[in-house]
């Protein structure tokens, strides 16, 4: 089941939510939000779901960024792809040497200077923290884009940072005007 929310064939700046029955247990209620879709392939970040025991304190630790004022928010599980890789998905009222901006909705951030800014108090205004990411090659999310498995919705940046990680998938569908309680792992047959 797929809806499409602008003229484009691609997701960038929009949400993947994951259907009942997707498949594969790493992607269970996922939400991913996604940061980049061409012909060569896609790249989403997990915003559904953290990682327990795991604080934005102890990202910054590991670079020797001093935490005094920062807020201890949980790290969310962007995706199974290089789980050890750090990515900021923020704001667009900041930019970086290596920010990308997400079709005018967010940004994302992949290296320290991120994370020194917002340590230091001059970075985004609003963000979160993810370590992996979710990654498709050339025609690969087109292709499950026909089959059952992901539903896409507008990037409406209210699921990124009005949302509680645990309610964003059941929101992401509201927001859609589903009601994700009526949704089934299979169709009948007529």
């Amino acid at each position: 089941m797929s809806v499409s929310v602008s003229s484009s064939p691609f997701l960038t700046g929009q949400f993947l939510l994951a259907m009942p029955g997707i498949g594969d247990p790493r992607f269970e209620r996922a939400v991913i939000a996604m940061c980049a879709h061409d012909k060569e392939g896609a790249l989403g970040i997990g915003i559904g779901a953290t990682i327990d025991g795991l604080t934005f304190h102890d990202v910054l630790e590991q670079f020797e960024i001093p935490t005094d004022g920062v807020p201890a928010v949980p790290v969310h599980f962007g995706g199974p792809v290089e789980p050890r890789r750090g990515f900021i998905v923020h704001s667009v009222d900041w930019s970086g040497q290596d920010t990308v901006d997400v079709a005018g909705r967010w940004a994302l951030s992949g290296t320290v200077d991120v994370l020194r800014a917002i340590a230091e108090g001059k970075g985004p205004a609003r963000w979160i923290v993810a370590l992996g990411y979710a990654g498709w090659g050339e025609g690969q999310l087109d292709e499950e884009m026909t089959r059952h498995g992901w539903f896409n919705t507008a990037g409406d940046e209210a699921l990124l940072y009005d949302v509680e990680p645990d309610k964003r998938w059941e929101q992401g569908f509201t927001m859609a005007g589903i009601d994700s309680r009526l949704l089934t792992i299979s169709a009948g047959n007529a």
